[in-house]
């Protein structure tokens, strides 16, 4: 059954970094701090908790928990708390799904398992049962460049006749592949890159995933709502003035770049975790242009 497209989630989500304190461990009023100013300073709908920009490779499942419940206490009235549950096991990642259910999630962000390579038909099995594990909407993410696999069109359709599997974060940058399961089904797309969100837009997409929203919600925001009211020519103007943070912001890595821009505002951001480093004070200074040519201040 083809759903009616929409908006689930909002048009504007940002998958949130983790605050850390300086021992390296999860700063959870820092985290509370993060998302009021995320929902009511730069405007979003919703906020992914626990995604890859939030170093959910490095965090305990104790943690994970944690931080959706906090940043549901301190925003959940106002805003979408969506839960980055994805894993490499099918039979984690429902845990994880159940686990941000019960402490309140207000859906599922779910990854395509990566490195195992798994066909087209573990991946039905696979998020089929992480769908049917709660009672929660789920947003695909299908980016073949970090999985290892793309999740094909056809697998797609078949997935959308799921009553709960509503999104698709899309970070494949195949327009046409994308525009065709448009074509095909209800699902709600939200774009995965920063930079392809007018791109996908002008095929069907709702909105954005972001990374570099943790600065440019605003202006993002407005691009989107200039191209739903028809305002092509307004949505061009702010795509083309915030390009270079779309861009920037992933010159060494989002999640990096992200907690430097969150310090240097004063914000809770932290050190990152053991793989990844801190940004350099030269990879600091690029961002600060790069913001500069964007209209933001850093």
């Amino acid at each position: 059954m083809t759903k009616v497209a929409t908006h689930p989630f909002g048009r504007l989500i940002t998958a949130m970094v983790t605050p850390f304190l300086a021992d390296g461990s999860v700063d959870l009023p820092g985290a509370q701090r993060l998302a009021t100013y995320l929902v009511d300073e730069q405007h979003n709908d919703a906020l992914v908790i626990n995604g890859t920009t939030g170093e959910s490779p490095t965090t305990s499942d104790v943690e994970k928990a944690r931080l959706v419940e906090a940043v549901v206490e301190a925003v959940g009235d106002r805003a979408r708390v969506v839960a980055g549950v994805g894993t490499f096991s099918t039979a984690h990642t429902v845990e994880l799904a159940q686990s941000a259910e019960k402490v309140g999630a207000h859906g599922l962000l779910v990854v395509t398992p990566y490195y195992s390579k798994p066909p087209q038909a573990g991946l039905l099995g696979h998020f089929t049962a992480v769908a049917d594990a709660t009672g929660l909407p789920v947003m695909l993410y299908d980016i073949p460049a970090r999985a290892g696999v793309p999740i094909q069109t056809e697998t797609i359709v078949r997935l959308a006749e799921h009553e709960r599997i509503v999104a698709v974060k899309d970070a494949k940058g195949d327009l046409a592949g994308s525009s065709d399961v448009l074509r095909r089904t209800g699902l709600a797309y939200y774009s995965g890159e920063d930079s392809l969100t007018l791109p996908l837009l002008a095929v069907g997409a709702v909105g954005i995933v972001g990374t570099s929203t943790h600065l440019s919600g605003v202006g993002t925001k407005q691009m989107i709502e200039a191209f739903e009211r028809g305002d092509h020519a307004e949505a061009l103007r702010l795509h083309q003035q915030l390009l270079p943070i779309y861009t920037g912001i992933f010159r060494t890595q989002g999640t990096i770049l992200v907690k430097a821009a969150m310090n240097a505002r004063g914000l809770p951001g932290g050190p990152v975790r053991s793989p990844l480093v801190d940004a350099t004070k030269e990879e600091l200074a690029t961002l600060r242009a790069d913001c500069a040519a964007a209209g933001l201040a850093l």
